[in-house]
């Protein structure tokens, strides 16, 4: 493996109903995996994760972001371009 593999994850033009589709299945999983994540910390540890805690609020943010555009493009007719490249690279550290 190369240091870093950078993986086109979407690439696309979107209506505004296939961008929310796509968007909000990709964000509420991402939301849920770190809610079980924080609630497996609480069983097992009895404590809270941290990045969890962290990231559900910014995802949850993002999710109304994106509520925003498409109710924008919705409104002007448009469609969404939409790009996301996955980068995957080795660390010592532990999060």
């Amino acid at each position: 493996m190369k240091t870093t593999e950078k993986i086109i994850l979407i690439d696309g033009n979107f209506s505004p109903t296939e961008a929310k589709e796509l968007l909000m299945n990709l964000f509420i999983n991402k939301i849920n995996f770190h809610e079980k994540k924080n609630f497996s910390s609480h069983e097992r540890y009895g404590k809270e994760d941290k990045t969890a805690t962290r990231r559900i609020p910014e995802l949850k943010e993002s999710v109304e972001t994106i509520s925003q555009i498409i109710t924008e493009a919705t409104a002007q007719n448009q469609k969404i371009v939409i790009t996301s490249t996955v980068n995957i690279h080795f660390s010592n550290t532990e999060e």
